[in-house]
């Protein structure tokens, strides 16, 4: 299971090792628990770590950032960066020291420089204004995302109205939106707005969805659609991205075994959010999001016993061995990494930034 590489991408350190060399011991996938108690002092409490895998980067981030290292090693900084790459102030912070500087809009870059757009898409008319200013841009878009834009201009092009499933106000959503004209996409959040939408011919009807939300929830929601509108076309593969579905069943997997669960990632990553919501609803205790091992809340920790930990689509593994570094210090650790999928999916980056054959 790929989880980056070094820096940005940080992997190793003691838990990967202790996990590793379980896996290798016993041969098999989900590894048996690493036991620390013959290396610590008996004075701490003993506590259970379950690693849901996979879990952290996807392929999509992996390229994004790949894309804004490697365009800072071939054009030198700065290299402008529209939007956050991906939802993870960790990753933005070490990029911005590399020399990556993050704007609002591109009005904010120069003539002169190069800038990437983010891995959640942009509206058609981001690109448009990088050509007509003769802008050097590249698309750090994660091709799934891309595969989402495709089917809705296919949608709009066999003269079906679209309703797209997501959040209001997430950049893939506005991305997705902005790919064809104003009123060609009407937006449902919940069920209940899957009850009221109101397109203009119920009978030439299509869906899609953003890439991050909760399998279960989307689920629900396409039934609500079908059930007032039989015709309504799908997409011929689901949207939800591989990595979103085989994080939300790793965390599944464990979660009713654990008493709280921790996820990994962004405030305002939606796929780390929805993890979170998954824990809640498969578990049997409280599930909480932290950036960081200094958001952690130990007070609550103080009866728990068995910890669920996973991490979001744009979270490095870095600051899951930081969270696990966090908890080595007050207790006892055991950890199990439970496999519920493989995942070695790769994206192939821009043609400017490969390397010659």
């Amino acid at each position: 299971m790929r989880r980056g590489r070094t820096g940005v991408h940080g992997r190793g350190g003691a838990a990967t090792l202790e996990i590793c060399a379980a896996m290798h011991k016993n041969g098999v996938a989900a590894c048996s628990p690493v036991d620390d108690a013959m290396t610590r002092p008996t004075t701490k409490p003993p506590l259970d770590i379950l690693l849901a895998a996979p879990r952290g980067f996807c392929a999509g981030v992996d390229r994004a950032i790949q894309i804004v290292e490697l365009a800072l090693a071939k054009y030198g900084p700065p290299v402008y960066v529209r939007h956050e790459i991906v939802h993870n102030r960790f990753v933005v912070e070490n990029l911005e020291k590399d020399g990556a500087v993050f704007v609002d809009e591109l009005d904010e870059v120069p003539a002169d420089a190069p800038v990437v757009f983010s891995a959640h898409g942009v509206p058609k008319s981001v690109p448009a204004e990088a050509r007509r200013r003769k802008l050097f841009y590249l698309d750090a878009t994660c091709p799934l995302v891309s595969k989402v834009h495709r089917e809705a201009e296919r949608h709009f092009a066999q003269d079906r109205h679209i309703v797209m499933i997501g959040h209001a106000g997430h950049p893939e959503v506005i991305g997705t939106m902005g790919q064809l004209p104003d009123g060609a996409i009407s937006l449902v959040e919940t069920t209940a707005d899957a009850a009221t939408v109101a397109p203009p011919d119920p009978a030439r009807l299509a869906y899609i969805t953003q890439t991050t939300l909760s399998v279960d929830e989307t689920a629900d929601i396409v039934g609500a659609l079908r059930r007032r509108f039989p015709a309504i076309v799908g997409p011929k593969k689901e949207d939800i991205c591989y990595a979103t579905t085989n994080r939300q069943n790793a965390v599944k997997a464990i979660a009713a075994r654990c008493d709280a669960f921790l996820v990994i990632g962004a405030p305002n990553s939606s796929n780390s959010l929805r993890l979170v919501e998954v824990a809640r609803h498969a578990g049997q205790g409280p599930a909480m999001l932290v950036q960081r091992a200094g958001d952690i809340d130990w007070p609550a920790m103080a009866e728990v016993r068995t910890l669920g930990i996973s991490a979001g689509a744009s979270a490095p593994e870095l600051l899951v061995e930081e969270v696990i570094g966090a908890f080595r210090d007050r207790y006892a650790l055991r950890i199990e990494e439970v496999e519920t999928a493989s995942e070695n999916v790769e994206f192939k980056l821009p043609r400017e930034l490969r390397a010659p054959a």
